[in-house]
């Protein structure tokens, strides 16, 4: 009996890790604009794939209570393409997701690999997306690759400003 010899490549063994290990790190810049009456703006920030279907809902920083006037969720659905996509299906708040309007400046979300257990290695967007009350909406994608570490950086051109996104182990 003759035995062939087993070849395992560290390569081999690479690939085959989950990308469990990795951590998601998405840094926006929300510009402080000159306006009569500045609001800050709502935002939702998801994952999605290269066709553009809706992976998975990382944060949304709306108003959660609007002076005694009642719940901020009704204005959810100006963040137009995250509410078609899947925000309307979502119970807010949401723990971990929901989260307070954010203040002009750079805002970071650090969203831990075990969070994204689900989520196959591949090629991926983030999508980011504000609508601000008596001002303009906008979203910016930034491709990243989820399983090895990699950075992306995208621009808006008014309602947003820069947009990290660093996949780091």
């Amino acid at each position: 009996m003759r035995l062939l010899p087993i070849v395992v490549t560290t390569a081999g063994l690479a690939a085959a890790a989950p990308a469990l290990a990795a951590d998601l790190s998405v840094s926006v810049d929300i510009p402080r604009l000159n306006t009569a009456s500045y609001h800050r703006p709502y935002v939702a920030i998801w994952i999605e794939q290269p066709d553009q279907t809706a992976v998975r809902t990382l944060a949304v920083w709306y108003q959660q209570t609007r002076n005694n006037e009642g719940d901020g969720k009704d204005w959810l659905k100006d963040l137009r393409t995250w509410w078609r996509k899947g925000g309307r299906a979502m119970t807010l708040p949401a723990d971990g997701v929901s989260g307070a309007t954010r203040a002009p400046g750079t805002q970071t979300v650090r969203v831990p690999g075990a969070r994204l257990a689900g989520l196959q290695p591949g090629q991926y967007n983030i999508v980011v997306e504000a609508a601000r009350e008596l001002g303009g909406r906008e979203s910016v994608r930034v491709p990243f690759r989820w399983g090895a570490p990699n950075t992306g950086q995208a621009s808006g051109s008014n309602e947003l400003g820069a947009v990290r996104v660093a996949v780091t182990r």
